[in-house]
Formats: structure tokens, C-alpha cells, sequence
């Protein structure tokens, strides 16, 4: 499945550009396979975006802007929505990608999965163990079983315990690397501010520089008009002596 990113790379909106490098640059980030059409310089990709986004998603003029997301051929969303599921941890289910192990949005999935079937997962104790007073027979916790009986509940409770402390390992290392990933979303999030800061800074200093342009074009001209009319004003001095 490849995720086809629909741009335009000679936008004059500071707005469009803004978009489109949040969702290139959120992308790279979690190291999702992409590709970038430019719709500004190949009127084939124009006419292909226009045509495959659902009549219910365009605006009321009915002609998509960029960024617009697609996987394969099949429509994924814009800006907004693109948005909205990074604010939600639901990118991958966005882009109708699996989410990969150990990241918050597959989390979430197994916990939804696990309701829907009705088998949530058993949370272990404090101390790593599990309650194994739900296996014991009623007869043993009241002390009535005989000797064997209890010796095999024993047995059952350290296998428990044992069970326990595995799940214990394995919920420290999904923990881990959830915080990895977590690290990496806030990293990719921060680069794309960054990068956005940088864009803003350009554009402004770009705006200063052509108010002075047009400054000095005023100046220029208005000389330009005063030297006229003094040149006017002398020659018909000249034509009146």
C-alpha cells in the first residue's frame, strides 16, 4: 500500500504550505513510506485529486485544496482530518495502515478488541502476582479440602506467582516502548513546529522587504513627479518671457 500525499509545490498560500509540510513532516517522522504528487506543474495529478475525492469532502465550491491524503486509491482525508487523528493517536488507522507493535494507537486496538469480545485482558497485581483465589475451589479457602488438595493449590499459587512476574517483564518492556514511541511523536511534532516557526519568520522578513520596495518605488516617483513639474513650471516661464 502506498500513501500518496497530494501538494502543490508553487502555492502562493502561506496557509497551504504551512499544511502541507505539518503532513510531510509528521510522516517522516514515524518513518511511513509515502509519495508526494504535485498537482501545481502536472495537470494529470490535478485532475486525478479533483475527481477521487468523495463529493461529501469537498467544499462548498466543490475544488479540494492541498494537502489531500490517499491510499492507493482510496481516500484517506485532508488537513483537518489529518489533524484531528494526530490529536487522537489514530494517524495509522487514518492512513488504513496496521499501527506497529508497542505504539499507543495499537494499544488502544487491543483494548477495543478485547471489549468487543468480551476478554479484557487480567491486570496482575501490585507485587507482579495474580488472584488465584478464582481457581481455588470454595472448600480450600474455607480450609474443608484435604491434604492433597492443598498441596495442589499450593503448586497452582506458585505457578501464578511465576505467571505473574512474566507478565510483569512483558508489560516493563511494552511500557518501554510505548515511551520510545511517544518520544518520537513529540520529537516529530516539535521539528514540524520548528519548522513551521521558520516558515513564519521567512515570510515575514520576505513582506518587510517588499514594504520597503514599495516604499522606495513611492519616494522615487513622487521626485519623479516633483522634477516634472518644475521642468514644467520653468518652461512656460520661459514661453511667458
Amino acid at each position: 500500500m502506498v500513501i500518496k500525499v497530494f501538494l502543490a509545490s508553487s502555492s502562493g498560500s502561506t496557509a497551504i504550505k504551512k499544511k502541507q509540510q505539518d503532513v510531510v513532516g509528521f510522516l517522516e517522522a514515524l518513518k511511513v513510506d509515502y509519495t508526494q504528487l504535485d498537482i501545481a506543474c502536472n495537470e494529470e495529478n490535478r485532475m486525478w485529486m479533483r475527481q477521487n475525492v468523495p463529493v461529501d469532502k469537498k467544499p462548498t465550491n466543490g475544488i479540494p485544496l492541498p494537502p489531500q491524503i490517499f491510499n492507493e486509491d482510496s481516500y484517506c482525508g485532508d488537513y483537518d482530518t489529518f489533524f484531528d487523528a494526530k490529536e487522537d493517536n489514530s494517524v495509522y488507522a487514518f492512513l488504513g495502515l496496521p499501527p506497529p507493535p508497542g505504539s499507543k494507537e495499537a494499544e488502544q486496538a487491543a483494548k477495543v478488541l478485547g471489549v468487543e469480545n468480551g476478554t479484557p485482558a487480567e491486570e496482575p497485581k501490585a507485587d507482579g502476582s495474580v488472584d488465584a483465589s478464582a481457581e481455588v475451589p470454595v472448600e480450600e479457602r474455607n480450609g474443608d479440602a484435604h491434604g492433597e488438595e492443598e498441596q495442589a493449590a499450593d503448586e497452582e499459587e506458585v505457578e501464578g506467582e511465576g505467571e505473574g512476574g512474566e507478565e510483569e517483564d512483558v508489560a516493563d518492556e511494552e511500557t518501554a516502548g510505548d515511551e520510545a514511541l511517544a518520544e518520537e511523536e513529540e520529537e516529530a511534532v516539535e521539528e514540524t513546529d520548528e519548522a513551521n516557526a521558520q516558515e513564519e519568520d521567512e515570510q515575514e522578513e520576505a513582506d518587510e522587504d517588499r514594504d520597503e520596495e514599495a516604499e522606495v518605488q513611492e519616494d522615487e516617483e513622487e521626485e519623479e513627479e516633483e522634477e516634472e513639474e518644475e521642468d514644467m513650471e520653468e518652461t512656460q516661464e520661459e514661453e511667458a518671457e
